[in-house]
């Protein structure tokens, strides 16, 4: 998953889009509901009486719906591997991959009878640990399999010159979700950090060996130590913050204690420079190398080994993972059934192997070029407000354009499949095939490095239900399953629905990522510089700033209020979608004519 220079899209509210019989939208409206009054119960009220949220999620909305009928399609392409691999002499490379994984992730016999041995290992070089080189030689080998300790590492696009891949190290290493649970008072923060710290870590190290079960304080005191010099949600948004670029020896002198020609030759990298996003996190990281004992650094990394392998793992390890990471602090009550879990961990694995056997039978011709004709009709309609801004200089206007036009519109699912030839898998064990696939995919991300950036590759699998901008290479990408609407073929949604729907919350949202406060500062090739006109930007940052405060004074539950400039980028995109969308929907032939569908104007149902 890209970090720092890829925004995806966030879909969190329940639309008012699936209907069980007839028309898409009528039987999800609550006509009880005055629309001026409370909006959200009157579109969405219909909807939410028939669908309580199941114990085993802690939301439930389209995206859902959409990802029940995307499993039940891949269990049978993975099902249908599983017994051929059982029944033909021979059978092709991908489909006995997807055989082995989906076998071994749902063989909870083996997996139980197994306990830790698959960690077996990775715990003894844990144990054999002796000085500093030991631990850092330790905390390496765990990111090349997945795990990662101490620091984040990848490579992406250069954000200042993005024809050229680069090694990025930024703040990472933490068990719980960001650094504010670390210092936050509140009250939920707090109870959710005790669980963390009196029972959670202990437990998993019980589970380890009984011995260690005392480490739990060290383990969470060595985390703080990292947040501590962790930036906040809000700071990570500034992409010139977050450039750092060193060479090898600047970055040596930056952490003494780490000699970084030693970790990336362990890591197969070759490179003469690094982007580091957060330096002072590394000085810190560099600190307390030697100020923490490295019996808490050992069981730190017995913590995250166990935790960062909890779901493939017997059923006490697994219990306990989920009740804190999916009921204490995500409110889920129950886990979701094996198969669908197995299936997560394969799309993890070997996503596009599955999403090329997906899209044959799910995003026909038709329904692709429906989507890249929708794509076109958005982007006119934007052109048209960056023309029309009243607040914006010539200048800016035409930059704006220019970046409009070479945006890359990848629509369904990529044009070149990825080469899965090195993944290896077998029929044994999942731990073992969770740690080849991580392999896979980490030698996968390093070879890129002093290679040329290939802008025609996805980062998301066409049965995703999501969506993306990426700012380095101007480009959205939509995969398939984001323009699913189950129950439905496509061909019967009337374009009021499809352009409330796929144009506004995927489509124009996302165009508009590379005009938020964020995706702004890329220019048309995805570099990243500064293409503003002084005072058109001024008034951006000011009509923001009113943004910001608007969502601040949102409470979402209790006292928590939204944090407006961490989720400025997602707020703006919602805003622009909608109204982009609106004006391209006003174009089209339902809207001239206004004939009414189940009682609603084409305006009331795009809404």
């Amino acid at each position: 998953m890209k970090k720092l220079i890829a925004f995806t899209l966030s879909l969190s509210l329940s639309f008012s889009l699936f209907a069980q019989q007839n028309d898409v939208v009528g039987k999800n409206i609550d006509k009880t509901a005055k629309p001026g009054e409370d909006f959200f119960k009157y579109a969405n009220g219909g909807w939410t009486k028939q669908n309580p949220i199941p114990a085993a999620y802690s939301q439930w909305g389209i995206g859902n719906l959409v990802q029940e009928d995307v499993w039940t399609k891949l269990r049978t392409i993975s099902e249908n591997a599983v017994l051929q691999n059982k029944t033909l002499d021979k059978v092709e490379n991908n489909t006995r991959k997807i055989a082995n994984f989906y076998g071994t992730a749902m063989d909870t016999n083996a997996i139980e009878l197994a306990k830790l041995t698959p960690l077996k290992a990775e715990l003894a070089m844990i144990n054999g640990i002796k000085d500093i080189p030991g631990l850092l030689k330790v905390i390496t080998y765990m990111h090349s399999v997945g795990i990662s300790t101490a620091f984040d590492l990848g490579v992406y696009q250069d954000m200042k010159n993005s024809e050229v891949n680069a090694l990025y190290l930024s703040q990472g290493g933490l068990g719980l979700p960001n650094r504010d649970y670390y210092f936050n008072k509140d009250a939920r923060t707090v109870k959710i950090v005790t669980d963390y710290k009196t029972k959670h870590l202990s437990r998993m190290l019980t589970y380890v060996n009984p011995s260690f079960t005392s480490g739990a304080a060290g383990v969470f005191n060595l985390e703080k130590a990292l947040a501590t010099k962790s930036r906040k949600l809000e700071d990570l948004r500034d992409p010139y913050a977050n450039y750092n670029k060193m060479s090898i020896a600047q970055l040596n002198k930056l952490t003494p204690k780490i000699n970084w020609n030693t970790v990336f030759t362990q890591l197969n990298i070759k490179t003469d420079s690094v982007i580091v996003g957060q330096p002072e996190f590394f000085t810190q990281l560099n600190k307390i190398l030697t100020t923490i004992p490295l019996s808490a650094w050992k069981n730190y990394l017995r913590f995250h080994l166990i935790s960062g392998n909890a779901d493939y793992l017997y059923s006490k390890v697994n219990k306990e993972d989920f009740r804190f990471y999916g009921t204490v602090i995500r409110g889920r009550k129950e886990q979701l059934p094996r198969w669908k879990r197995a299936l997560q961990w394969e799309e993890g694995a070997m996503g596009e192997i599955l999403g090329q056997l997906y899209v044959k039978d799910n995003f026909p011709a038709a329904t692709k070029a429906r989507y890249n004709k929708l794509c076109d009709d958005v982007f006119a309609a934007f052109a048209v407000r960056i023309k029309n801004l009243d607040w914006m200089s010539e200048a800016t206007k035409q930059k704006s354009l220019q970046k409009l036009n070479s945006v890359t519109k990848k629509v369904g699912y990529p044009d070149t499949w990825k080469d899965f030839s090195e993944l290896n898998t077998n029929d044994k064990s999942l731990v073992e095939n969770i740690k080849s696939a991580n392999k896979f995919w980490f030698n996968y991300n390093i070879s890129k490095l002093n290679k040329p950036v290939d802008r025609t590759e996805w980062d998301m699998t066409p049965q995703t239900y999501n969506a993306y901008y990426n700012p380095s290479n101007n480009e959205i990408v939509m995969p398939a399953g984001i323009f699913v609407i189950p129950g439905f073929r496509d061909e019967d949604i009337d374009d009021a629905v499809i352009y409330g729907y796929a144009a506004a919350s995927t489509i124009g949202h996302e165009i508009t990522h590379g005009f938020d406060d964020e995706g702004r500062q890329f220019d048309d090739k995805g570099n990243l510089q500064n293409w503003w006109q002084d005072e058109d930007e001024k008034k951006f940052n000011e009509m923001a700033q009113k943004y910001i405060d608007q969502f601040n004074n949102y409470v979402v539950l209790d006292s928590m209020h939204i944090n407006g400039k961490a989720t400025l980028g997602e707020n703006i995109a919602d805003l622009g979608g909608l109204v982009i969308a609106l004006d391209a929907f006003k174009k089209t032939t339902q809207y001239k004519e206004g004939k009414l569908i189940d009682g609603l104007t084409p305006l009331q149902r795009y809404f």
